[in-house]
């Protein structure tokens, strides 16, 4: 979706740079050194205007929380949602995801949420969608033994993919149902603004958490 010009968008980026992270790669390995804490670190890719996200690290202050948004029109929103809460143990990168071992080693996060991702309808990209076995495998590396990944989706015809290669690459599935929001699952009661217009639009909500079946 095509983002609108904001006024001043570099100005106001610089005065919120305390959570703003313009290099990821710069901090693979030393993401404590990032935060000033050892804590676990959860990622969401795509986080958007940063709802999600700000809501975890308000009620999680013993974790940390990185968001990647390649929008910088869009991080400036979640950056202000961040400033706004008086939020230290959250940081966003306006990059887009291309590998994610460029900005994470190996075991060095706690889990990974992937939001309303881009379902990517054309067979021929089905590379690109953030669920296919190529990302299932960078996750793999870069989670450590506990981590899980949270998935959501209002996309029907995406969720089945996902599930289809949660399968293919072994992948042990911990929660799962094709309706959130009448599900006994805690994972509904932490939203983000596309979850609440898919929601008010009256359409389900996919879900599905699986960790990494370790060997």
């Amino acid at each position: 979706m095509r983002q609108r010009r904001v006024k001043d968008l570099d100005r106001r980026l610089a005065c919120l740079s305390g959570c703003l992270v313009e290099d990821p790669a710069r901090w693979k390995g030393k993401w404590d050194r990032a935060f000033g804490s050892d804590n676990p670190v959860y990622l969401e890719v795509g986080c958007g205007k940063g709802q999600f996200l700000c809501h975890h690290a308000s009620l999680m202050g013993d974790a940390n929380f990185i968001g990647l948004e390649g929008q910088r029109s869009v991080i400036l929103r979640a950056l202000e949602k961040a400033d706004r809460m008086e939020l230290d143990n959250i940081r966003f990168a306006p990059v887009f995801l291309y590998r994610l071992d460029d900005f994470f080693r190996e075991g060095e996060l706690a889990g990974v949420y992937l939001n309303f991702s881009d379902p990517w309808p054309k067979e021929r990209h089905a590379g690109r969608r953030l669920t296919h076995r190529g990302y299932l495998r960078q996750y793999e590396q870069i989670l450590g033994p506990s981590g899980s990944i949270q998935f959501k989706t209002d996309n029907e015809a995406l969720y089945r993919f996902t599930l289809d290669e949660i399968r293919q690459t072994g992948f042990d599935v911990l929660e799962q149902t094709d309706d959130l929001h009448h599900s006994r699952f805690s994972a509904k009661d932490i939203t983000s603004e596309y979850e609440d217009k898919f929601r008010e639009a009256g359409k389900n909500i996919y879900y599905v958490r699986f960790k990494i079946r370790r060997r």
